[in-house]
Order: C-alpha cells, then structure tokens, then sequence
C-alpha cells in the first residue's frame, strides 16, 4: 500500500473517530463535568472545617465526594457507551427494586435515620439513599410505558390509571420516611409527562384537584412541615429558632456580594450555617465566589436545561423523547428546589444540589441520569416533531 493510500486511511478513520465523539452532545458534557469538578472543590472547602473538628480528618467528606465523583463519572461513561435503547429491558426490574429498597430503609437494622428521617441504608462503611435510585427508576419506567401505550394514552384506564397506582406505591413508600418533597417532585415529573405524552388534560386537571386538599391536610397534619411554611414566610420572626437556617444562608450570599469573600474563605461554615455542605453548599458558593459564582452555576444548570430538552427534540423514538424529559426535568427541578430554598424563595427542603452537594447516592445517580441523557442527545430527531405535526 501507498503512502498516500495510508496517510489517507489514517485521515478517514481519525474523521471516524471524530464524528463518533460529536454523537454525544459537547456543551451538555462539558457542563456536566464542570459542576461535577465544581462540586468536588465546594464540598471540601465547605466542609474541611468541620469535618477537621468533629471527625478528625479535614479531607473525611471531600475524600467521599472525590470517590462518588470518579464512581459517577463511570458510571456518566458507561451509560453513554451502551445507550439507553438498552435500558428499557430493565424498566421493570429497576422500579419493583427501588420499591423494595424503600421498604426495607423502613426495618430496623436496615434503615438507618439522620435529621428525624429515615432515608438511608448502609452497605458497610457506605451509606445511599434509595430514594435517589427511586427517582431515575420511575423515569425509566414512565418512559418505556408512555412509548407502549401511545395510541392509547386518552383511554383513563389504561394512560392514566396505571402509571397513578405506580406513582401512589412511590408516594406511600416515600411520605413514610418521611420525604415529602421527592414525593412531589415525583407527582410533577409524572404528571408533566403524561400531559407531554397527550393525555386528556381535563382527566390531569381532575386529579391534581383533587390531590391538593390532601396535599394540604399532609402539610397542616405535620407540626414540622407547617413550621416551614410559616419560617418560609417570614424567616425573621425568629432567626434564632426556626428561622436560623435561612437567615444564616441570606447572610453568606450577603456576605459574598458580587465577587465573594474568595475560596475557601467563609464565615458561614465556622459552624453558623448548618448543612453547609449539603443542601445549603449554594450559600458557601456565594458567600466564597460571589454572586457571578452563583450566576455561572445557574447558567450551567440552564444549559443542561437546555440541551436536556433539545435532545428530547432530537430523540428518534417515543422512548427516548420521554426519557430525555424525564432526566431534564428531574436535575432542573431539583436545582430550582435547591436553589430556592438557599434563596429563601421557597420553604427550606433536604434537597441535594446535583453534581454539587455531598452525598455519593446523589452524585452517582446525577451523574448516571447525565450520561443517559448523552446517549439520547446525538439521535438524528423526529420522534417529537412528528407528534406535535400529527396532533396538528
């Protein structure tokens, strides 16, 4: 052979190889991987402190996260490689385990409870939360069962009425922990994809209708969630009490102006602010880098958001639509939830930031669900156009 012919086929497959890469969206791995990265630098700033005084170790947290960080990323890798045509074979199997692991957290010896919930279970030196699993596994689940049952999703029994039993095992299971904000981040990812799906909006109207008075029985039966209500609307009346978290968040994004105190310098986590590293770790960002450190996370999230839903646009099948919905709804929800509570926008809620909180159950799972919704955003389109064109 050649020179030429060598250069040449040497040419052809580095384009190969190039063109096998760009499957994959770049921008929505690249903001993946900064937060991820991002996270792994707060979770040890925010927590050194802490975990030097009461732990012992200064790197006790940031050493887990740095783990829950390289298990994610292969786990981002591994889903991107085998792609989620795959994954529907284990919708199923995936959502009766998650159900059973959520009743399991309830036995003693299994369940382990932190912060008056029982959320977790332990595997040894390690502890993950089922709820975590929970959620990707209900999306996996609505995804293969909407794309099965397409030409009939107007019919109540058979669009509506199972996919509201699988929703109501969840709740049950979840409002026991208790955890009542997955349970309705989960009612509102159901809901926005069976409306997305075509499902009779007077049948969902209905229902959410009908849901609300319970929902507000739960929140006035429950001493602790209603005092988060009456905190979330004037966290002032007492800062030292039930208003003390918020008002501490409020003070390290004051503290932080608009360029921030610098890395690794905060007041807030000498102890001040509680869950510093977890579900308030959007405080220490602000407080550290400032209000364009916030901005920059925000807009990572917003472009996820954005390409989570352009790969929904992309999707060639009904199952890869939903999927990629599902996903994208689920990390903005959770960001948004997170977010507003930090802010003071929306009750205070124990809700990981994705890709940024501690909590390697958190960390693997975002990262697993970016690397599903990867694998979905290089499909060549249609699915959606199509049936938006058809209901036309």
């Amino acid at each position: 052979m050649s020179a030429t012919a060598v250069a040449g086929a040497r040419v052809s497959r580095q384009r190969s190889e190039l063109r096998s890469a760009l499957r994959y969206d770049p921008v929505l791995l690249g903001a993946v991987l900064l937060l991820l990265m991002f996270g792994v630098v707060m979770v040890y700033s925010a927590s050194a402190v802490y975990a030097g005084a009461r732990l012992g170790d200064g790197l006790w947290f940031f050493k887990r996260q740095a783990l829950g960080a390289g298990i994610g990323l292969a786990a981002l890798l591994v889903a991107m490689r085998i792609g989620y045509r795959r994954l529907e074979a284990f919708a199923v199997p995936l959502v009766f385990v998650s159900l059973g692991l959520l009743l399991l957290v309830r036995f003693p010896g299994l369940g382990h409870a932190a912060g008056g919930a029982q959320r977790w279970m332990k595997l040894g030196p390690l502890t993950f939360q089922p709820s975590e699993i929970a959620k990707l596994s209900l999306i996996l689940w609505l995804a293969r069962s909407l794309a099965r049952k397409q030409d009939r999703i107007r019919v109540f029994s058979i669009g509506l009425l199972p996919h509201l039993v699988m929703l109501g095992l969840f709740t049950v299971l979840l409002l026991l922990e208790p955890d009542f904000g997955t349970t309705v981040v989960l009612a509102v990812l159901t809901f926005a994809l069976l409306f997305v799906a075509g499902a009779r909006a007077t049948y969902l109207l209905g229902i959410v209708g009908a849901l609300a008075p319970i929902a507000a029985f739960l929140i006035w039966r429950s001493p602790y969630r209603l005092q988060r209500i009456l905190t979330f609307l004037d966290p002032w009346k007492d800062p030292q009490g039930h208003g003390y978290q918020t008002v501490e968040s409020l003070l390290g994004f004051g503290a932080g102006g608009s360029l921030g105190v610098g890395l690794g310098e905060s007041h807030q986590k000498l102890f001040f602010l509680p869950a510093a590293h977890t579900d308030f770790i959007l405080s220490i960002i602000g407080e550290e880098v400032g209000f364009v450190g916030v901005a920059i996370v925000l807009a990572l999230f917003t472009v996820i958001a954005w390409r989570g839903f352009k790969a929904a646009w992309a999707a060639s099948d009904a199952f890869g639509c939903y999927l990629a919905l599902g996903i994208t709804l689920l990390l903005s929800l959770e960001a948004v939830v997170n977010a507003g509570m930090a802010l003071a926008l929306l009750p205070t809620k124990g809700m990981a930031l994705p890709f940024l909180s501690y909590g390697m159950s958190s960390v693997i799972t975002s990262c697993l669900a970016a690397g599903i919704l990867l694998s979905i955003s290089g499909g060549p389109g249609g699915f959606l156009h199509r049936a938006i064109g058809a209901q036309r």
